[in-house]
């Protein structure tokens, strides 16, 4: 457990490997005010295979060297920039692969057999460890432990899918973005990412925080709308954006642990506070509940709103 220190802001690093000991609930209380206060955060000894990784990293490249960087360069964006003509564009190249509830990836040009089933072998591991999370951040917020893994589910289980992208080197930097400034749509985004070329960009207390490249194959992690919606707004998606670079191209590879499509989402009951009651009503209640806990005064009020009067 730790801090990465990066031009005086300091991002959150989660040890799991202290989820199991006897600094679990300092750890839990770190991760719960990572979520927080900031939205993003890092994950070391998360468990994944790291040989593994640096597979897919290395396979990754090649795949965008061989199949994808020429077309890149011959691009009426790139020719427009050498112009020193913007647009609205992105300077990224990029696809995205579906793995649930089924998957794409046969169908993704000029994907090696030996990348597809690296890839597959990553998300299962990475699936678990996304299930995992999400059972930490519902204790953590006082939830049932699978409260977002049923959200999520609808009729066919959660969405779970990976955006690959490179950010090549850019000639004019100054007058392209990799990723405009954005949040996330989604649930939960698990990050791989280069561990030489920084670029991504977060927002937090009005300043941008660099985030730098990932070392030893920590996952960056951060959360999207969906769980701020969820959390009734305690947990917070987090503006970002990506910084082009002259030199070195930046690898991403971010997996997204979303709800289905047809997901109904909405803040958690447990989370919302109660509606609608006259005040009077309230007065009853609290004439013999004063020095009781208030809490369980909310859930009474609860379950009169939802006319349950028992």
């Amino acid at each position: 457990m730790g801090l990465i220190k990066e031009r005086e802001i300091e991002i959150p690093v989660i040890d799991f490997g202290e989820l199991d000991g006897e600094n679990r609930s300092k750890t839990m209380s770190l991760l719960d005010h990572a979520c927080d206060k900031w939205g993003f955060f890092m994950i070391d000894n998360h468990g994944i295979d790291k040989e593994l990784m640096e597979k897919v990293k290395k396979m990754i490249n090649s795949h965008y060297e061989e199949h994808l960087k020429e077309k890149f360069y011959q691009s009426e964006m790139v020719k427009a920039l050498n112009e020193g003509k913007t647009s609205d564009a992105d300077w990224e190249s990029n696809f995205f692969i579906c793995h649930k509830p089924t998957s794409n990836i046969s169908e993704i040009p000029n994907i090696s057999e030996e990348l597809s089933k690296m890839m597959d072998e990553y998300v299962t591991q990475l699936h678990k460890f996304a299930e995992r999370l999400s059972k930490l951040m519902c204790e953590n917020l006082g939830l049932d432990q699978e409260e977002i893994m049923n959200a999520f589910s609808g009729s066919q289980g959660p969405a779970f899918g990976t955006k690959v992208a490179k950010y090549p080197e850019c000639p004019r930097p100054e007058l392209m973005r990799g990723l405009r400034e954005h949040t996330d749509a989604g649930g939960i985004i698990l990050l791989l990412q280069d561990e030489q070329v920084p670029g991504l960009e977060f927002l937090k207390d009005g300043k941008w925080v660099p985030i730098p490249p990932s070392k030893n194959n920590t996952i960056f992690v951060n959360l999207g709308d969906q769980v701020e919606i969820l959390s009734n707004g305690k947990y917070k998606s987090v503006v970002h954006r990506v910084m082009t670079m002259k030199h070195g191209s930046r690898l991403s590879i971010a997996t997204f642990y979303n709800p289905a499509g047809d997901a109904v989402i909405s803040p958690a009951p447990k989370l919302l506070y109660p509606s609608g009651y006259r005040f009077q009503d309230y007065l009853k209640i609290y004439s013999t509940t004063k020095f009781g806990d208030k809490g369980s005064r909310f859930e009474t009020m609860k379950k009169i709103e939802n006319g349950d009067s028992s």
